[in-house]
């Protein structure tokens, strides 16, 4: 039920990839997505706070919203991590992710406005295991057409934070700063979210586990119990990182920028993957969802296609409270973006 990336479930057995049945569908919201994946519900609903709507959403090939934080209600949901929790939505196409966003947010329709400027952030798509060129060239060329070149920026997001968000000096020495596939900044951000929920979960949820000892699965029981354990050190250096972040990428991207990065950092792994290979894929996944999870921003996993045969996405985030803005948007630049999937070749439709 949470915890979990990937979505398996020793409990019930793990819904069905429809894009990829050997890999796993994502998590937590895996049942949701898959429903929509495998044109069984036009849209459903799914909740986020590490990563679990927009995680399924493009392991299973379709659209995933996470609003900005504290925009949707989460009244009537048990709180994983109140400083993260959302409730997001999935669906086939942006018109009906344009629809049931403006149904949740409760938002007037408005004329789309282009975005002032498309922030590339080029360290981010390093870190990724499909080409970075086969999914930034899709973007860019779509949004050139749509927008004209000058809106067109580069940056390297893990400078941005490392220069803008200095609470996060007592986490960059933690996690694997050393490793390739690492932007130590962004593995800070990173662990700062991991241990803040941690803390929140035990609050939550921490008397029940360590009263009942509930059967959880490989994986979801040593995060569980880790959590547990959590004390309350640097727990408030956690939340000044969140005013850093949201206040850095607030200048960064003005009142219409949006900021594109990977939405996950590969393909979706096999079932049953090795749990040290899942891990390290898992350090480098909350690299890219700690971005928005932390800074409140709202976020979309757009599909792009397939890369040897496996879904591909790309995410759109924009600051906070622009979420009208960015469904917009992804329902105007979509229609080009399948166009320039097919003519550049470089990726196969879904």
């Amino acid at each position: 039920m949470a915890y979990s990336i990937n979505g398996e479930n020793k409990h019930y057995g793990t819904p069905i990839n429809p894009c990829a049945p050997d890999r796993v569908p994502g998590g937590s919201s895996s049942g949701s997505a898959v429903v929509v994946g495998g044109d069984l519900a036009d849209f459903s609903l799914g909740t986020d706070t590490g990563g679990s709507v927009r995680v399924p959403a493009s392991y299973c090939g379709i659209f995933g919203f996470r609003p900005s934080h504290g925009v949707i209600s989460t009244s009537g949901v048990i709180p994983m991590a109140q400083s993260f929790d959302t409730v997001g939505w999935f669906a086939r196409n942006p018109a009906i992710l344009n629809r049931v966003g403006r149904v949740l947010l409760q938002l007037s329709d408005m004329s789309p406005v282009g975005p002032t400027q498309l922030i590339i952030a080029d360290d981010c798509f390093q870190l990724s295991s499909i080409p970075s060129n086969r999914v930034k060239q899709v973007l860019v060329d779509s949004v050139e057409k749509l927008f004209g070149g000058h809106v067109i920026k580069h940056a390297n997001l893990g400078d941005v934070v490392k220069d803008k968000v200095p609470s996060l000096n007592c986490f960059l020495d933690k996690g694997n700063a050393g490793q390739e596939y690492n932007i130590p900044s962004l593995a800070a951000l990173s662990s700062a979210m991991r241990l803040l929920q941690r803390y929140e979960f035990k609050n939550n949820h921490g008397e029940w586990v360590s009263t009942v000892r509930p059967d959880l699965g490989p994986g979801i029981a040593e995060r569980v119990w880790e959590a547990v354990r959590t004390t309350d050190e640097n727990v408030d250096v956690c939340h000044s990182v969140k005013t850093e972040l949201r206040v850095a990428l607030t200048d960064l991207l003005g009142d219409f920028g949006v900021l594109a990065i990977p939405t996950v950092p590969g393909a979706p792994p096999k079932l049953q993957t090795d749990p040290t290979t899942l891990e390290t894929f898992r350090a480098r996944a909350f690299s890219l969802l700690s971005i928005a999870g932390v800074s409140g921003f709202c976020q979309v996993s757009i599909p792009l296609g397939l890369h040897d045969d496996l879904p591909v996405s790309v995410s759109l985030l924009a600051k906070h409270g622009s979420d009208g803005l960015l469904l917009n948007l992804v329902e105007t630049l979509y229609d080009t973006l399948k166009e320039q999937v097919g003519n550049l070749g470089l990726l196969t439709r879904l």
